[in-house]
């Protein structure tokens, strides 16, 4: 199903979806099943996998050092399908503009509609780390926008290089990134919901929102996307605090704010596990009230650790 319909069926009713991240090469799929299992008690109708552009690395030849691209994360796809096997749930990979050509892209999408993948959520993904801005892929997108408009040309059965009659057509349930205290590139917040607006014109079905920690933005970025003419299903995204180093770092890479009581609690924690319980109970706080404004979904971001979010979880659904 997709995540709209999900939505539409569950009538009002706040959802539980989560986000995972594939382990690292190397690992197995079954440290993943060991943080998705105790999160499955909430019944997520939905898990979005995130993907990991390419990076680089150095090898050193004969004294001089060779730089490789390697991709250090095991395919999104793959990961998709065997959740949605093993928990009979759906999921939703993540689709980037950066690291992957045109091509590479309709690849994925058609493994996607082979394996019965109705969701996808597209992003334009970060900069590299060498790189200060984002720079395009060469023969792939360079905004979300277009990398909305091939999907949604996929589902109409034009593909980049032919047209596909046929009565099993894709359908993806497209969903987009929204910002409710901008991106960090954007020069406002008013010209970055017209960027939002680019993408829902192109087609997307909904919108999950970067992290937050002070409900009052995310209430603001709603009404003015309204205000826009923007109606799909705004879900907000969430995460727990874990450590004290978040204060600095989330700041630092995706340019919120983090609420004066909430730094206060934190700088007084003796150590991170006094740390992860305020950040469990902020965002129990926070996540009551979301779900008491109607809010479609909860959407947390677990970054490959679950422990705090059933915690959260247990106190809300």
């Amino acid at each position: 199903m997709k995540v709209t319909e999900h939505i539409e069926q569950a009538k009002g009713n706040t959802l539980f979806s989560f986000e995972v991240v594939p382990p690292p090469k190397g690992g197995n799929i079954q440290e993943l099943y060991n943080n998705i299992d105790p999160l499955m008690e909430f019944k997520p109708p939905f898990i979005d996998v995130t993907t990991s552009r390419e990076e680089y690395i150095y090898i050193e030849r004969e004294g001089l050092l060779d730089r490789k691209i390697v991709r250090m994360r095991p395919g999104t796809v793959g990961i998709c399908a065997s959740i949605k096997h093993k928990y009979q749930v759906d999921t939703v990979p993540h689709v980037l503009c950066g690291g992957f050509t045109c091509e590479e892209t309709e690849y994925m999408l058609v493994d996607c509609h082979y394996l019965g993948i109705d969701n996808v959520m597209a992003l334009r993904g970060d900069a590299m780390k060498h790189q200060r801005y984002f720079e395009p892929t060469r023969g792939g997108h360079t905004y979300a926008n277009e990398l909305v408009s091939q999907i949604k040309n996929i589902t109409r059965g034009k593909y980049l290089h032919d047209v596909v009659e046929s009565n099993n057509m894709p359908d993806f349930c497209i969903g987009v990134a929204g910002y409710p205290e901008k991106h960090l590139e954007a020069p406002s917040l008013d010209y970055d919901l017209k960027k939002l607006q680019e993408k829902i014109d192109a087609g997307a079905d909904y919108i999950v929102t970067q992290m937050f920690f002070d409900n009052s933005k995310f209430f603001e970025f709603v009404e003015k996307a309204r205000s826009m003419g923007i109606t799909v299903p705004i879900i907000p995204g969430i995460k727990p605090i874990a450590v004290k180093r978040h204060l600095q770092l989330l700041p630092q890479v995706f340019k919120i704010d983090l609420p004066e009581e909430l730094i206060r609690a934190i700088e007084q924690c003796k150590d991170n596990k006094e740390v992860r319980q305020v950040g469990i109970e902020w965002c129990i706080q926070q996540s009551k009230e979301l779900k008491a404004a109607g809010v479609p979904v909860l959407h947390y971001y677990s970054m490959g650790k679950s422990d705090n979010i059933k915690a959260v979880a247990s106190s809300v659904f």
